[in-house]
């Protein structure tokens, strides 16, 4: 059965605009190690976005609107321009030798961190490949070794801003993490005043790669793209990390078929035995897992498997497939393909804050099988069920997950697309917004 428009209309979404760049970088510093002065340093476990106890959550004023948005200041605490000092930074392109113990999640320990790379620190920039709430993303290339990079830019508002406590965070995190479907932070430049984060360059996402027609892949393509997202949960939660922006742009594919976590700017480090109050407002609205919605504060791992079961929804579909306009739409959206959720199937809704704000008014029935039967075998069916569960204590773990049947017992066995290699052409979220720019334009 054909799934119906109101259930998987995609609203049109806000363009990027376009800057082209083409220059040359030059940096003398290069580190990672940045300090606050006084030598207050900052903790990557630091949650300056916990504005309010667990018994006094914010909450939105009306039924119908969003959660209003904390203070700048409140969430992007900053360090003075002048107190970051290009002594201060570090070389993070030293191979790292992870514990013995975390072989089992697929770590790297025997390739070096950048083949061939330069100390020279000096990088063209090719072109602009993404940009983000903190900064622009671009494709660089090494002038010494012709090695591609990404230089993600930091943004700074003005020369009076300071360094934002949330690069620095994200900065500290990927320190700490080495495998092989995460992205690989290299090195920090600083460059007449500007600081960058240099990455592995991968040739795609998957908002942009599901858009092109050249390439189709197959569904042993399909399971090996979900089980290397789930690898990288699994290495994420192990490692006390939660991502909480698990979404098309930021699941990276390269022209080898494999794939890696990008993008943790909003990532936090967390206890597993003892939960701790967050912020809601954060994961992109269409990928947010149900108990953010009605206002739940104190969360783990579960809101990124959240997130991935949406994520494999739409490596299936071809398209995001819960596409609200705000929190309360957002919800509206999945009881229509999932059901209203009731008591029976999660015990904790009504003690959540928002729950007599946003309660469903009508019972919906849950249509998803019916809508994604034409699409997923009975095995992928049941593994996405499992990552939408609404109640997130019997959502599956990355770790559950992986030892599911589809990827257990169900053929075909899965398959990296090497055929990627072949593709003309790059393809990311950024291409994909300015080609259907272009298309609107036309019409």
């Amino acid at each position: 059965m054909d799934v119906s428009p109101d259930v998987l209309a995609a609203p049109r979404s806000q363009e990027l605009s376009h800057d082209k760049q083409s220059s040359a970088l030059r940096v003398t510093s290069q580190d990672t190690s940045i300090h606050t002065p006084q030598g207050g340093g900052v903790s990557p476990t630091e949650e300056p976005d916990r504005r309010r106890s667990r018994s006094q959550p914010s909450r939105p004023s009306d039924p119908r609107s969003p959660p209003a948005q904390p203070s700048r200041q409140s969430v992007d605490p900053r360090i003075r321009r002048e107190d970051l000092h290009t002594a201060d930074l570090e070389l993070v392109s030293k191979p790292q030798t992870p514990p013995v113990d975390e072989d089992q999640f697929g770590v790297d320990t025997d390739k070096p961190l950048l083949a061939g790379s330069s100390r020279d620190g000096s990088y063209t920039i090719v072109s602009q490949v993404g940009e983000g709430t903190f900064g622009k993303v671009y494709k660089a290339q090494n002038i010494q070794t012709g090695v591609h990079v990404a230089l993600k830019r930091i943004r700074m508002e003005s020369e009076k801003d300071g360094f934002p406590v949330t690069a620095m965070r994200e900065i500290k995190l990927l320190q700490s993490l080495r495998h092989a479907n995460v992205v690989r932070l290299y090195e920090i430049l600083v460059s007449s005043g500007a600081v960058y984060m240099v990455f592995e360059y991968m040739d795609h996402d998957l908002t942009g790669i599901l858009s092109q027609s050249q390439f189709s892949f197959s569904d042993a393509h399909l399971k090996s793209l979900c089980h290397q997202m789930l690898a990288g949960l699994s290495y994420l939660h192990h490692k006390g990390v939660i991502h909480r922006d698990i979404k098309g742009s930021n699941i990276l594919i390269n022209n080898r078929g494999e794939l890696k976590l990008g993008d943790f700017g909003l990532a936090r480090f967390y206890q597993k035995r003892r939960r701790t109050d967050y912020t809601n407002r954060v994961i992109t609205l269409w990928y947010r897992p149900p108990e953010l919605l009605f206002g739940a504060t104190v969360y783990g791992p579960e809101v990124d498997m959240w997130s991935a079961g949406c994520i494999m929804l739409e490596l299936f579909t071809k398209k995001p497939v819960f596409q609200g306009n705000d929190e309360i739409h957002q919800l509206d959206v999945i009881y229509r393909i999932l059901g209203t959720p009731t008591q029976d199937r999660w015990p904790d809704i009504i003690n959540l804050p928002w729950y007599e704000l946003v309660k469903p008014k009508d019972p919906v029935a849950n249509r998803f099988r019916e809508l994604f039967q034409k699409w997923m075998s009975p095995a992928a069916l049941d593994l996405a069920e499992q990552l939408l569960a609404y109640d997130p204590s019997k959502r599956a773990s990355a770790v559950q997950a992986m030892e599911a049947p589809y990827f257990e017992s169900e053929q075909p066995e899965a398959e990296r697309p090497l055929g990627l290699a072949n593709l003309e052409g790059e393809w990311h979220e950024l291409e994909t917004k300015r080609e259907r720019a272009k298309k609107r334009k036309k019409e």
